[in-house]
């Protein structure tokens, strides 16, 4: 949902304080600090962890260090802009962990900026140490990409548990941990650091509304609810007319699978604000189903109406209207968002969906086998999406009336995902038109198990 992204060539222009446990990012201008500890929030006698980094230069800007993984040395580069930190499937294997380890486990694909996606696995190690800060028995995420001046990605899981300061001029990072999960391995986290916190976390209370929504988002984020609430609660009552933190605590309860709580504050924020598109998404997502009612419908049309054109959003809203099964709609939101963003790990998953929106409805069907097509071409045969883009193609062939192909697609999905419904029912229906005898077994299957994917083929006009 970024317009932009802000990189070393602005970070660079002077040292740079994360606070990200408040919300907050630092440029600091450094004069005669020579050899001084700068990490001026920690109470005497906290932990203070101090590491060299790589001199930085206008070709090599990254801030890389040193850590320790099984004792094995590694390079470490911090990255914000990576959502989860994740150590290279070289450097692990270097460290001796291997992907066939015992605990070592598939984590599905993960994609960030540009088209790449990669497999992850998350893996055991016995110590991980950076700086004077060593963690024992833990778990990281591992990943199959190759990074260009670092062995491991510290990303913004890290830099949430922590407080950071990169001195330029000393060519050094200072630290505190500030309590809870170190890297996010899950939905909810993972096992942290030993030692207690330096005390920064639960510094003086923050000034005004902004701030309190700022930490709170961050614990939410980390998924520490209570404190966040606590947090956001007071931000609402500072500031009860500004939308964003009723928002922001919206989808805090939402994460908290609060929905009535959720739903009141997406509500509250609409009055304050109609044209307040993420939390029109947030509360038409909510509350949508297969048949959504017309209060979701107009919030989804608001949201057309008032998104820029390019907005990221348009790929949820396209999403959304093909759930709630308004194909045309569904069609003109991924054409938008696939217009705007021909470079993104999700370009695959947004050709799927439109030929998924375009085979349904039964138009514009070569322009839905090319987006098929173009969609498996970038993905590994080993991925799971695997099976759902083969199922898809195989309605758009038999759209087409190519009912071998359309068989065939069909089976190759089910050979990965044997109950999937979907790719089931239109088998027995291709088999069926295309006067096989083994048609029924097929149809019978899933009229019993799915009906109501055997009335969204027939609502569709696809039927045997």
């Amino acid at each position: 949902g970024s317009v932009g992204v802000l990189g070393q060539n602005v970070f660079r222009i002077g040292d740079v304080e994360y606070d990200l446990a408040k919300g907050v990012i630092r440029l600091i201008r450094e004069v005669d600090c020579k050899k001084t500890n700068l990490a001026y929030w920690a109470p005497p006698g906290a932990a203070v962890s101090m590491m060299d980094i790589q001199w930085t230069t206008p070709l090599s800007p990254e801030t890389t260090g040193e850590a320790f993984l099984n004792g094995s040395k590694i390079r470490v580069e911090f990255d914000t802009g990576a959502y989860a930190s994740s150590l290279s499937r070289r450097a692990a294997e270097r460290a001796g962990i291997k992907l066939d380890s015992p605990g070592v486990s598939y984590a599905g694909y993960s994609g960030g900026i540009g088209r790449a996606q990669v497999k992850t696995w998350i893996a055991p190690v016995a110590s991980f140490k950076i700086g004077e800060e060593e963690i024992r028995n833990t778990r990281i995420r591992i990943s199959d990409q190759q990074l260009r001046v670092a062995d491991m990605l510290i990303g913004a899981d890290f830099f949430l548990s922590h407080h950071l300061y990169v001195s330029g001029k000393q060519s050094r990072l200072f630290f505190t941990y500030n309590g809870g999960p170190v890297f996010n391995l899950t939905a909810r986290g993972s096992a942290g650091a030993a030692g207690d916190p330096a005390g920064d976390a639960a510094a003086a209370e923050p000034p005004d509304a902004a701030a309190f929504a700022r930490r709170g988002t961050a614990l939410a984020a980390r998924r520490e609810f209570e404190r966040a609430f606590a947090d956001l609660d007071r931000a609402c009552e500072l500031a009860p007319a500004e939308p964003d933190y009723l928002y922001e605590r919206g989808i805090a309860h939402s994460q908290n699978q609060q929905p009535v709580l959720a739903l009141s504050d997406f509500d509250r924020a609409i009055v304050l604000k109609p044209d307040h598109v993420p939390a029109l998404m947030a509360r038409a997502e909510l509350r949508l189903t297969d048949e959504a009612e017309t209060s979701v419908i107009e919030d989804l049309d608001a949201v057309a109406r008032f998104a820029a054109k390019e907005a990221d959003v348009r790929l949820r809203l396209s999403r959304a209207y093909l759930r709630a099964d308004r194909l045309p709609q569904a069609v003109a939101q991924a054409d938008l968002w696939i217009a705007a963003h021909a470079v993104d790990s999700r370009l695959g998953s947004a050709l799927r969906e439109r030929c998924f929106a375009e085979a349904l409805s039964g138009d514009n069907m070569r322009r839905a086998l090319d987006d098929c097509n173009a969609s498996l071409r970038g993905i590994d045969k080993s991925d799971p999406r695997t099976a759902e883009t083969l199922a898809v193609r195989g309605l758009a062939l038999l759209r087409l009336g190519d009912y071998a192909r359309s068989i065939a697609d069909y089976d190759a999905a089910l050979k990965i995902r044997p109950n999937d419904s979907w790719a089931l029912y239109g088998r027995g229906i291709a088999k069926r038109r295309a006067e096989r005898p083994d048609a029924d077994a097929d149809l019978d299957r899933v009229a019993k198990a799915a009906p109501a994917i055997a009335e969204r083929f027939q609502r569709h006009g696809i039927v045997p």
